[in-house]
């Protein structure tokens, strides 16, 4: 006689909830650190040189998740020119408010500027000044952003001339806006001959000139 095989018990149900599985892969990367990366291969060679592979090999992110995390490629380039902006306006904005004589101010706000152009490897100068200037040429978002960036620091500077002329530290016939336009000029161009190359030496000269001019030799 042959005897039936028994078929396996089903599994008894449990009363716990089944937790549902999850799609996709989770985020392995800080988001903060990986637009740090973005904004230091595009600082280097602007955008139409940097590439979405550049990107994803600089910040160890996919291109789905990169566009997950951040857009497609200009809309990453926006958030790494904010950020760009952010962090320099944040290591000189206790600069503008302190009260400093003249040219003890402006001598640390060229202090930071240069520290910023000339940081890493190799010198990068300016965001704004060396990419962001070329990409409003075409495109109306950065261009609002370049020239708002200008309007900022012009008005920054104006307000600290104007402090000084009040203190007397400035001749009565200074124009506070025309010096801060020299000033803010002055910051573009040590920018750009840092990313040319120039020894920080140089750079120094060229500030401690446009401050004698600026404030006509005041102590």
């Amino acid at each position: 006689m042959v005897q039936k095989t028994r078929e396996p018990a089903p599994p008894a149900k449990s009363d716990a909830p089944v937790e549902p599985k999850r799609r996709g892969r989770p985020r392995a990367y800080e988001p903060e650190i990986a637009l740090g990366k973005a904004l230091e291969l595009f600082r280097k060679g602007g955008f139409a040189a940097t590439s979405l592979d550049d990107l994803s090999a600089a910040t160890g992110m996919n291109r789905p998740s990169l566009y997950g995390a951040f857009g497609d490629k200009r809309e990453l380039y926006i958030k790494s020119y904010q950020r760009y902006r952010d962090d320099a306006r944040a290591r000189m904005i206790d600069i503008f408010r302190e009260e400093l004589p003249i040219r003890n101010r402006l001598e640390r706000i060229y202090a930071v500027a240069l520290g910023i152009y000339l940081a890493g490897e190799s010198p990068r100068g300016c965001f704004t000044v060396m990419t962001a200037a070329s990409e409003a040429v075409a495109d109306p978002q950065i261009r609002g952003m370049v020239l708002e960036g200008f309007s900022e620091l012009d008005k920054a500077f104006a307000n600290c001339f104007r402090l000084a002329k009040e203190k007397g530290e400035l001749p009565a016939s200074s124009d506070p806006n025309v010096l801060a336009q020299l000033a803010s000029a002055t910051i573009h161009t040590i920018a750009i001959r840092a990313r040319a190359g120039v020894p920080r030496k140089e750079l120094e000269a060229i500030v401690n000139g446009a401050i004698d001019v600026m404030i006509g030799g005041a102590r």
